[in-house]
């Protein structure tokens, strides 16, 4: 998701360091110290505006949630969520989704959530689909044995790219959903790509993907 610039976002972030996680290396293997508690961690990668992680959070205070976002205007629009109205049990990151084995240790992870990932259509691009295997080994260093991927989409050709990059990695397919908003899935909270896209009547597809513990 790309905005404009926001002028002063980094100094705005800075403001919060309770709520935007500095120097985020040296929580590895210690975020449930970090929070204070020993719950599950959730994270979502590629949290844009933050609307999914934020409900997310306030449905379930029995979780720790962590959103994690390259760009500073758009997780600063995150931020601007926690300051409103603030939530014991999220954490905001601004870091490359491609090095999660610098922030979190082996197996700290229960779950991971992608939602609404760039697509990288072309072919030449398919190292940067976050479905892709290189990606999906990072993730299964991070998650507990047994650990699970949840991936929507609105984009059919990335869809079924991934059903057959969890396939092809080893992992169970747990269950699909092709047309997420018409199914009798319960508790969805959409992303705000998502309420555009369902809006124009596009189709929502999800599945959840589960490792196999080795």
């Amino acid at each position: 998701m790309r905005v404009r610039n926001r002028p002063g976002a980094a100094e705005y972030m800075a403001k919060y360091p309770q709520y935007v996680v500095e120097g985020p290396e040296k929580w590895q293997g210690k975020w449930q110290e970090r929070f204070g508690n020993n719950h599950p961690i959730h994270i979502e990668i590629g949290s844009g505006k933050g609307r999914f992680i934020y409900e997310m959070a306030k449905a379930h205070p029995e979780i720790n949630y962590i959103g994690i976002d390259m760009q500073l205007s758009i997780l600063s629009i995150a931020l601007d969520k926690l300051v409103a109205e603030p939530l014991p049990n999220l954490q905001l990151l601004r870091v490359d989704g491609e090095a999660l084995t610098e922030y979190f240790a082996e197996n700290e992870v229960d779950l991971i959530y992608l939602n609404f990932s760039d697509p990288w259509p072309k072919k030449k691009h398919e190292k940067r689909r976050l479905t892709y295997k290189n990606f999906l080994a990072t993730d299964e260093i991070i998650l507990k044995p047994n650990g699970e991927i949840h991936f929507k989409t609105d984009n059919q050709g990335l869809f079924e790219y991934s059903l057959s990059s969890f396939s092809k990695y080893g992992m169970i397919i747990e269950r699909v959903w092709l047309d997420l908003h018409n199914s009798e899935f319960e508790g969805n909270i959409m992303t705000e790509y998502e309420e555009k896209f369902s809006r124009r009547g596009q189709r929502i597809y999800r599945v959840e993907a589960r490792f196999v513990a080795k």
